[in-house]
C-alpha cells in the first residue's frame, strides 16, 4: 500500500535507504556529502514523501520524495529496498507523484541521476524521461519528462 510518510516511524527507514541505495552513487566531496546528509530531515519537511509498506502499520520498503514548483515536478529522492525490487514499487510511486503533480497543473517532471547509477538511468528512461544535460559539478544527469495535466 502507498501512504504518506509518518516521520517518527518512517524516517529511520528512509534514512537507511538513502544511505544504502543513494549515497554510494554520489560524487560529492565528503564534506559536501556530510552537509547534504545532515540536511535530509529538513528536506523531508518540504514537499511530499510517499512510502510503500506491506500494510498501514508496517515500515516502508520504498519511498519517494518530491516537490511541486509551479509547473515543475521535481523528484528529489526515491529508493526501493533491494529485497522489494521488481515489484513495481518504483513505477507505482512515480505514477503517484506524476498524477499528484499533473492534477496541480505541472507540465513537466525533472530528476537528477548520479552518473554511475545505471539502474536509475534505465528505470527513468523506461518511464519516458530523457536526458537534458550533464552537470559536471555534481556528476549528475538531469532528466526530464513532459506530464499530462489532469483536471
Amino acid at each position: 500500500m502507498i501512504r504518506y510518510r509518518r516521520p517518527k516511524q518512517d524516517d529511520p527507514v528512509i534514512n537507511d535507504l538513502i544511505h544504502k541505495e543513494l549515497v554510494p552513487y554520489s560524487h560529492l566531496p565528503p564534506n559536501e556529502l556530510k552537509t547534504v546528509i545532515k540536511d535530509i530531515p529538513k528536506r523531508l519537511t518540504r514537499g511530499v514523501t510517499l512510502v510503500v509498506s506491506p500494510n498501514y502499520e508496517a515500515d516502508p520498503v520504498a519511498f519517494i520524495h518530491f516537490m511541486v514548483h509551479g509547473e515543475l515536478l521535481y523528484i528529489d529522492m526515491m529508493a526501493v529496498a533491494p529485497a522489494h525490487r521488481r515489484n513495481r514499487h518504483g513505477k507505482t510511486l512515480m505514477a503517484q507523484a506524476e498524477n499528484f503533480a499533473g492534477s496541480r497543473g505541472c507540465k513537466r517532471a525533472k530528476v537528477m541521476v548520479d552518473r554511475d547509477n545505471t539502474r536509475a538511468h534505465v528505470f527513468y528512461r523506461n518511464l519516458g524521461y530523457h536526458t537534458v544535460r550533464y552537470v559536471p559539478l555534481s556528476q549528475c544527469f538531469e532528466l526530464e519528462k513532459k506530464l499530462q495535466i489532469r483536471y
